[in-house]
């Protein structure tokens, strides 16, 4: 086949991936959307295979029926409150691919490439090498194998500022250095990018933790095209510049949710500032005392159940404890049981709640939520002041109050969903220890119209 046709396949591919992304700005066309998008991926790979005429190696067989396996399994046994890990995951995994293909062509293990062809070969390695030792840092911040606190060393700033400092020494030299030294610099390039990953990942705190995971996102898209600009290969140039440029996009997106910027997150500027009143926490306290008790729990349910059922509006707001409990099927049930009794019922969706974007909107379409019951909080906001009920369902640092005045915490300045304005709130949650980000809520505190019940003996009561 002449090499024109394939350059139109491809072509052909890189528009499906972007139709695909485009369907996927709609809950109702998501799904389709993702499946274009594999296609297209998977008529890419195949195009290249038969146009680099190397379908023959069994290598590479051997290693697609692997990853396809693997695949499979993950997409079987990974639960949906471990998806956040995953996507990390994912992204660390792409940038190692780019890192390791930039690797093998610096070393002239594969193509011969010299001069300034080498500069996108060493920013693959580079950006590759990042992306991966960040996302490890990023799956077990969000898998509480690390803390998710912003984690600060003595001179952190310096660190960085060396790493960097080194990265961009090395850069020139690897792309200077003979064949014969260039492995040894390349090699060092990739430890210094690995130690950088690390250590700007380490200090950005959990509550961030859906920006990290969009700009690792990024990242890897970009290590991507310069990968493929080492090797010549447009397609993956322009595959990898799409999944950065949208990674670039959902990350500001992310960032304006936040009150943030990429630049403080990076630096760990999110981190605790301001004396803490408890172990790990800050802002007004709740001290144990103000905790419902068990006969106080089982009052709370039979008043917040009154509430519920004289209420005529309700809006409901999930968080990553919802997720954690698995109690979307529980909520589905509620939403339909609201809606026969002729209740007015949406559901609030703050920008991050849960651990990566879209994750409460993922969970809820699982158990078939219908979308235009999910209300994103721009358009929710203002209808909390005509809300009758409520009812906070495993949510912390989407509705804590403290976000605005606590000055100095992780939270302060974003934007969070008004549950305060209703005529009631209903909080049902786990226990009263801060969210994610380590600030305090003050709607744990004793107040007339807020019922804080621990536990779902609400949810099955109603």
């Amino acid at each position: 086949m002449p090499l024109i046709y394939y350059k139109l396949l491809d072509l052909a591919c890189v528009i499906g991936i972007v139709f695909g992304i485009r369907l996927m700005n709609s809950p109702e066309t998501a799904r389709k959307g993702n499946l274009i998008g594999a296609v297209s991926i998977l008529i890419a790979i195949s195009a290249t295979m038969i146009g680099s005429q190397i379908v023959h190696l069994k290598a590479l067989w051997i290693s697609m029926a692997s990853g396809a396996v693997i695949g499979s399994l993950l997409a079987v046994y990974v639960t949906m409150t471990q998806m956040p890990q995953l996507v990390a995951l994912l992204n660390g995994f792409g940038g190692a691919a780019s890192a390791i293909v930039a690797l093998v062509v610096l070393t002239g293990a594969a193509v011969d490439i010299s001069g300034i062809a080498k500069l996108p070969g060493v920013l693959a390695l580079v950006i590759g090498s990042i992306t991966f030792s960040g996302s490890l840092v990023a799956v077990a911040k969000l898998d509480g194998r690390i803390t998710p606190l912003p984690v600060i060393l003595r001179g952190h700033f310096i660190l960085n500022l060396l790493t960097l400092i080194a990265i961009g020494i090395l850069i020139p030299i690897t792309i200077l250095a003979p064949s014969g030294t260039a492995a040894i610099f390349s090699v060092l390039s990739m430890l210094v990018s690995l130690i950088f990953g690390l250590l700007f990942v380490i200090r950005i705190g959990g509550a961030d933790m859906p920006i990290a995971i969009s700009l690792l996102n990024s990242l890897s898209g970009i290590a991507a095209a310069t990968v493929g600009l080492a090797t010549s290969n447009l397609l993956v140039v322009a595959v990898g510049a799409i999944v950065g440029s949208a990674g670039i996009v959902l990350t500001k997106i992310m960032c304006r949710a936040m009150n943030s910027s990429i630049l403080d997150v990076l630096m760990g500027k999110t981190a605790l500032s301001t004396p803490q009143t408890t172990p790990g926490s800050v802002g007004p306290d709740v001290s144990p005392q103000n905790a419902p008790t068990a006969e106080s729990i089982d009052a709370a349910v039979d008043k917040a159940a009154a509430i519920i059922h004289a209420a005529k509006k309700i809006i409901i707001v999930p968080g990553y404890g919802m997720a954690l409990a698995q109690a979307q099927g529980q909520l589905k049930r509620l939403l339909d049981v609201f809606e026969e009794k002729g209740k007015k019922v949406k559901f609030a969706i703050h920008p991050v709640a849960g651990r990566m974007p879209g994750h409460m909107n993922v969970l809820l379409a699982e158990v078939e939520v219908p979308y235009d019951k999910l209300s994103p909080m721009e358009n929710v906001n203002p209808e909390f002041e005509q809300t009758d009920v409520a009812l906070v369902v495993g949510a912390n640092d989407v509705v804590n109050p403290a976000a605005k005045t606590a000055q100095g915490t992780p939270i302060y300045g974003m934007p969070v969903l008004d549950v305060s304005e209703a005529d009631y709130v209903i909080i049902c949650n786990k226990d009263t220890r801060p969210g994610y980000a380590g600030v305090n809520n003050p709607l744990y505190l004793p107040k007339n119209n807020i019922i804080l019940i621990l536990g779902d003996k609400l949810l099955e009561k109603l």
